[in-house]
């Protein structure tokens, strides 16, 4: 039920149904590099700090970064443990989420607690995001609540897809790297997530074991990167590699780009048992003068 919501706003097409390609080549893409405060938040004798990529929550992919000082003693907190919950809310008082990492890992090199969030829309006049946080000291367990503003994604590199699969469940593919592609063969990496169903009864508000996801474990992304203007005849690339799972939990891959313009993403994803739940291939025929075909599971970029 809470999904629902979620998916409906989530599944549009990434594309329009008459594509301006002018309009999108002539988009500048801008590459963030560095980590800049989002929000700081004071509750009671304690700061915390969230940093992302250019100061700034989009939809889709965001790595996040999180400090907590003791403003009395000045020392940051670095053995609490610290969770980490985004909901939406909807015009009609409906709470969704998305793909997150609910308890936060502390980077002891960098001093910060690490985690991610996709956040499946951007906040607009019918529906806001709020970020739940809680964390412990010296005993005492603290809770603080925080409004946010999510953006929208302007990089179609980092665009992101759901999707309900063959076998029922509630998918996620957001896209992570490269923010600014090269004519070349580029890593091509994304992170590919399940949205958990509750076993039980919804506890006190907000109870996280109705806003649970976790990464997809060991699938494969089968890739087929296609141009699909008409002028291009959806032509493809050689050297492309699928997109496996590695020890970060995300999934790495290649994509050989032989030219700038606009690039379909055409996946298929298949499970660990080989069986593929979602996405159609995409005939080989080149197409002149013809809007290529794309796979029911697809992703469209641009460089």
């Amino acid at each position: 039920m809470l999904f629902v919501a979620t998916l409906c706003v989530v599944v549009t097409s990434c594309t329009l149904d008459k594509t301006d390609y002018e309009s999108e080549i002539s988009t500048v893409v801008t590459e963030y590099i560095e980590f800049d405060e989002v929000v700081s938040i004071i509750e009671g004798n304690y700061q915390i700090r969230i940093n992302a990529l250019n100061g700034t929550f989009y939809k889709g992919y965001n790595a996040i970064q999180l400090t907590i000082t003791n403003t009395q003693t000045n020392e940051s907190l670095n053995s609490s443990e610290v969770t980490f919950l985004p909901i939406m809310t909807n015009y009609n008082g409906n709470h969704t989420s998305g793909p997150h990492q609910y308890n936060l890992e502390y980077n002891i090199d960098d001093d910060y607690y690490a985690g991610y969030t996709v956040f499946t829309s951007e906040t607009n006049d019918s529906q806001y995001w709020e970020l739940y946080i809680s964390f412990s000291d010296n005993g005492e367990t603290y809770s603080v609540t925080q409004s946010i503003n999510v953006e929208a994604q302007t990089n179609m590199n980092l665009n992101m897809t759901a999707f309900t699969g063959s076998d029922g469940e509630h998918y996620f593919i957001a896209l992570v790297a490269p923010q600014k592609p090269k004519i070349a063969e580029n890593e091509l990496v994304a992170g590919i997530y399940k949205y958990n169903q509750p076993t039980g009864e919804a506890g006190i508000f907000p109870d996280p074991s109705q806003f649970s996801y976790s990464e997809v474990e060991d699938y494969t992304l089968l890739l087929d990167p296609r141009m699909p203007e008409p002028s291009m005849g959806n032509h493809s690339s050689p050297n492309n590699e699928d997109l496996t799972q590695q020890d970060d939990g995300l999934y790495y891959g290649v994509v050989n780009y032989t030219m700038t313009g606009n690039w379909t993403l055409n996946f298929r994803l298949q499970n660990s048992y080989g069986e593929i739940i979602k996405g159609t291939e995409v005939s080989t025929e080149f197409t002149p003068g013809i809007e290529g075909a794309r796979s029911e599971l697809h992703i469209d970029i641009l460089f």
